[in-house]
This record gives C-alpha cells, structure tokens and sequence, in this order.
C-alpha cells in the first residue's frame, strides 16, 4: 500500500505571490497574547499539580485559582498595553 496521493489536496493553503519586484506580498505574523498567557496558566497548572502530588506542599485549591486569575488577568492587560501601543508606532501612509 502506497503513501502518495495523486489526488490534489482540497484544503491545501494557498502561498503568497510574489508582486512585480520579486518579493512576498505576505503580511508577517505576530504572537496573540491571550495565546502566550492561556498557556502559561495551563502549564503553571500542571507544575503545581505534580508538586502537589509529589508531596512537596500541600496547595489549597482555591487560592491557587485566585492567584492564576490575577496574574493571567495582568499579564493579558500589560500584553494587550504593550500590543496595542507597539501598534500605534508604527508610520502611517496617509490612507484611510
């Protein structure tokens, strides 16, 4: 049984063409905030659930809660300040 498809893929994305200079006319991409701080509340998570289970320190459950939500809540203003200030840097074309 073979591995190759002859068959065109459907879903298959696009890539960017290349305008009269040669070069990608593709816009860059940036890190979503909200992105970077979900999951670094997911994986403070985890570690404090296997030191937990380990024995190291007993962590009452509610606090823990409390504290990820202050700092992700933080973390997600600062990002979103910082996103959106970084953003109005930038020079405009005079183009509406």
């Amino acid at each position: 049984m073979s591995n190759l498809d002859p068959a065109p893929d459907a879903y298959a994305k696009e890539t960017p063409t290349a305008d009269s200079t040669g070069t990608e006319s593709a816009a860059p991409t940036t890190t979503r905030v909200g992105t970077v701080v979900w999951g670094l509340v997911v994986l403070a998570l985890a570690v404090l659930i296997i030191i937990a289970q380990l024995g190291v320190v007993t962590l009452n459950g509610t606090y823990v809660l409390i504290g990820l939500m202050i700092g992700a809540g933080a973390a997600l203003v600062v990002g979103g300040l910082l996103s959106a200030r970084k953003r109005d840097n930038e020079p405009t074309t005079g183009k509406s």
